[in-house]
């Protein structure tokens, strides 16, 4: 038996990052991890809802951004309120593509990883 508890974007600016996903989704710090060689940190981010975490891991000596390859991945958000989310993201200047015919769209973070926002199932 298997059940979902994390999953990972390495990120160049940790404290960018942090801020964005807050503003962005209200994911809040739940828990730190330091290498004891102080080469990484990781930062577990929770909604508050759920016990899935999105794991920021900011390695230290990094300058150069990711290669996302084509980026045919993506985190998806189920919004509540799918306008007032669409007016939060449009305000933040991150939405990279709108699909108003099937409901859905896209933001990117500061390191350039794609996030789906859907409305909740009906």
């Amino acid at each position: 038996m298997f059940s979902f508890n994390h999953f990972n974007f390495n990120v160049l600016d940790l404290e960018r990052s942090l801020k964005f996903y807050d503003e962005a989704f209200g994911l809040k710090p739940v828990r730190e991890k330091v290498a004891s060689d102080g080469s990484f940190k990781l930062v577990f981010l929770g909604d508050g809802v759920t016990d899935f975490r999105l794991e920021l891991t900011y390695i230290i000596d990094r300058t150069e951004p990711y290669d996302l390859g084509e980026q045919e991945f993506h985190l998806a958000f189920v919004a509540d309120d799918m306008e007032k989310a669409h007016a939060l993201h449009e305000k933040m200047g991150c939405i990279c593509m709108d699909n108003p015919d099937i409901g859905v769209y896209f933001v990117t973070d500061p390191d350039g990883y794609w996030i789906e926002v859907i409305p909740p199932r009906k």
